[in-house]
């Protein structure tokens, strides 16, 4: 691993977007609000058949810092194709010059302040390789609250800002695994070279859409199942992520159909998609989190920090 300390720097961002036009607008909105601009946004239409080209070209027409990118080659709508997405628009960044680079979702809205503040943490802390602020959800009275599993130690595939030393460590473009992950793949192999992997509640990220509701939120949570044992996730720590939502009752159902997807993927002893040593270094962390658990120690659950602020 090798560490950097400069001035806030420069940086650049990608976004898949598939039929966003509902969304996406607010998202270009904020970008093009920042404090501090990217130097380069390629947006990456992968395919979209609603106005989602047109509301992006309408945008880079105004700010030369926006590309758009679009992919029109049929082909499977899966998560493997959305990181394919993803990595097609980090290859039209290689030329380009900057000091960190970030993945952003397309129906997410953020402060002006946002990434000013972000390259601030990283400033602060030159081991600091991955960062990203914190995921609030939108209710159905329209208020935004803090996701209940946001942690200190994990940051959010829709907000993922890497230094660039620390995205080179790890191979330089997001992996592409059949059931989702690669935010999850990303972090844990940023721990593993050394780097700091760090949410700040300080930072809010205002998520439109509900998480997995794109392909039906069963679906999706049965699909999450499977993504952990593809990862290679212990049984008993699947089993204590399940319980930490069964007693809020909005997210029982989610819990079980995500823990029927584990037991079926490891039933069938379907294979991981990662490596044997990912596998054990991912599995040595979260023993660690069981053991804590069991000391009485809290997990860095930053929900409340969220709603504290969000009450001032």
């Amino acid at each position: 691993m090798t560490t950097k300390r400069s001035s806030l720097g420069r940086y650049v961002l990608v976004t898949a977007a598939y039929n966003e036009g509902n969304f996406i607008e607010n998202t270009l909105r904020s970008v093009v609000s920042q404090s501090r601009q990217p130097v380069r946004w390629v947006v990456v239409s992968d395919g979209s058949t609603d106005n989602t080209d047109e509301v992006v070209a309408r945008y880079a027409a105004k700010h030369p810092f926006i590309q758009l990118c679009r992919l029109a080659k049929d082909h499977a709508r899966n998560f493997a194709a959305q990181v394919d997405a993803i990595n097609e628009g980090i290859a039209k960044l290689a030329e380009a010059e900057f000091d960190f680079i970030g993945n952003l979702d397309a129906d997410i809205t953020f402060s002006p302040r946002y990434f000013k503040g972000l390259l601030e943490k990283f400033r602060e802390d030159p081991q600091l390789g991955l960062a990203g602020g914190v995921i609030t959800e939108k209710c159905p009275d329209g208020t935004f609250r803090g996701r209940r599993d946001n942690s200190l130690t994990s940051v959010a595939h829709a907000v993922q800002l890497f230094r660039r030393e620390c995205f080179q460590d790890i191979g330089g473009r997001y992996i592409p695994l059949p059931f989702g992950g690669p935010d999850t793949y990303a972090e844990v192999s940023a721990r593993m070279k050394g780097w700091r992997v760090a949410s700040f509640a300080d930072l809010q990220i205002q998520h439109h859409r509900v998480t997995g509701s794109a392909g039906g939120l069963l679906r999706g949570c049965f699909r999450q199942g499977r993504m952990d044992q593809s990862l290679g996730t212990l049984p008993a720590f699947e089993v204590m992520k399940v319980l930490r939502r069964m007693h809020v009752k909005p997210f029982i159902v989610g819990a079980s159909v995500r823990a029927a997807g584990f037991l079926y993927a490891h039933l069938r002893r379907e294979p991981r998609a990662v490596s044997a040593e990912f596998a054990e270094y991912f599995r040595r962390e979260q023993s660690g989190r069981i053991r804590q658990l069991v000391r009485g120690k809290k997990h860095q659950s930053i929900g409340l920090q969220v709603q504290r602020m969000e009450s001032k």
